[in-house]
C-alpha cells in the first residue's frame, strides 16, 4: 500500500522542474538539462518541454525559452534581443544555453564529477579548461558564429561533430513528431552530450591535469640540472607544451629567463628525447633550434660532429633530437646552449 502522508507529500513538493522549449531539439538545451541534473539542487528533477509562458512560469529553472536571462530568476535563455553574455576570463564567444548554465553552476558540477572540494584550484583549472575544449564551440555553433572569418569555400563537409549528432537525433521531416516521442528523443540527445562532457572531464582530471604537475616540478627545478634555467628534465614523458606555456605565464617568467630545452624519455623506444620549446604552442618555430650543423645528422655520424655517444638523430629543422641516453641528451642540451 503506497504511502500518502504529509513527509510523501513534501518529498512531492520539494521535486524540481527544468523547463525548456518543445520541438526541434539543439545541443545547447539538451546539454544544459544534463548539467543541471548533476547539481545537488537538479538532480532529481523533473523535465518540462513547452513554450506556453504560464507552463514555463511554474517550473523551478528555465533554459533556452523565455527570452530572459536572469540569474535570480533561474531563467537562462539567449535568443531575446540585446542578449551579448560572454563566458569572460578572455572568452568573447557569445553564451547560448550550454555556456550559460555551465558558467553559473559548472564548477559544481566539475567538483561533483571529480570528487575535488569546490574551494579546490584544481576545479577552476578544469572548469575554464573544459569551458575552452567542449562548451564554447557549442555556444558558438548555436549562436551561428563561424570557426573562420575566411570567405573560402569549405574543401569538404563536417557533420560527426557532437552538434550534429545531436541534431541528427531529431525526428525526421516524414516521420511523426508526436510529442511524447520527441521527449523521449531529447532525453537520448541529453544523454549523448552528457557522456561526451562527463568523458571529456574525465580525461583532463585524471590525465591532463596530472601532466600539469608534472610540468609544474620541472619547470621549478629548472636550475637543478643546469645553472641556466634553460633545460626541463621530465623523468617520464608527458604532454607539456600547453602546460609549459600557462605556467610561465602565471609564474610571471621574463623573457631572458624562458627555458628553450625539454628532456624526456621516449614513450615506446627506450630512448631520450631533446625537443626545442616552441615560440608558442602551435608553433613550428623554436624559442632556440637545435645547432644547424646537427640537423639531419643521424647515428655514429651525429655522434662524431657533436662529439656526444649514443646519438640517433636530430630534426632537419632542429626542433627535435633523440639519444640513447639521458645523460645523452642533456649533453646534447647544454652543449646547444653554447653554439
Amino acid at each position: 500500500m503506497s504511502q500518502t502522508g504529509p513527509a510523501n507529500k513534501k518529498q512531492r513538493m520539494d521535486v524540481k522542474t527544468i523547463g525548456t522549449h518543445n520541438g526541434t531539439f539543439h545541443c545547447d538545451e539538451a546539454l544544459a538539462v544534463f548539467l543541471l541534473r548533476q547539481t545537488d539542487t537538479y538532480k532529481d528533477a523533473s523535465l518540462k518541454r513547452s513554450r506556453d509562458p504560464a507552463v514555463l512560469d511554474d517550473c523551478d529553472i528555465v533554459v533556452d525559452v523565455g527570452a530572459i536571462y536572469d540569474e535570480s530568476k533561474r531563467r537562462f535563455d539567449h535568443h531575446q534581443r540585446g542578449f551579448t553574455e560572454v563566458f569572460g576570463h578572455g572568452f568573447s564567444t557569445k553564451l547560448s544555453s550550454a555556456g550559460l548554465v555551465y558558467k553559473h553552476f559548472g564548477r559544481e558540477v566539475v567538483a561533483g564529477a571529480t570528487g575535488f572540494e569546490l574551494s579546490d584550484k584544481k576545479v577552476d583549472i578544469l572548469w575554464l579548461k573544459m569551458y575552452k575544449e567542449f562548451i564554447e564551440a557549442l555556444d558558438a555553433i548555436d549562436n551561428g558564429i563561424s570557426q573562420y572569418s575566411s570567405q573560402d569555400k569549405p574543401k569538404y563537409r563536417n557533420q560527426t561533430d557532437l552538434s550534429s549528432r545531436v541534431g541528427w537525433l531529431n525526428p525526421r521531416w516524414n516521420e511523426s513528431a508526436e510529442p511524447q516521442k520527441v521527449d523521449v528523443l531529447f532525453l537520448k540527445a541529453s544523454q549523448l552530450a552528457g557522456d561526451e562532457f562527463l568523458g571529456r572531464l574525465d580525461y583532463y582530471a585524471n590525465a591532463w591535469l596530472p601532466a600539469r604537475d608534472l610540468v609544474l616540478v620541472g619547470l621549478s627545478s629548472r636550475q637543478n640540472i643546469d645553472a641556466s634555467g634553460k633545460i626541463i628534465l621530465f623523468e617520464k614523458f608527458a604532454p607539456w607544451k600547453e602546460h609549459l606555456f600557462e605556467l610561465e605565464a602565471e609564474q610571471g617568467i621574463s623573457e631572458d629567463e624562458l627555458p628553450f630545452y625539454v628532456i624526456y624519455p621516449d614513450e615506446t623506444g627506450g630512448n631520450w628525447r631533446i625537443q626545442a620549446v616552441p615560440v608558442s604552442p602551435e608553433s613550428f618555430d623554436s624559442r632556440k633550434a637545435l645547432p644547424e650543423k646537427w640537423r639531419g645528422m643521424r647515428d655514429d655520424e651525429l655522434s662524431k660532429i657533436s662529439g656526444v655517444d649514443g646519438c640517433i638523430f636530430v630534426h632537419a629543422s632542429g626542433f627535435i633530437g633523440g639519444n640513447k641516453t639521458k645523460e645523452g641528451a642533456l649533453n646534447l642540451a647544454k652543449l646547444a646552449l653554447k653554439m
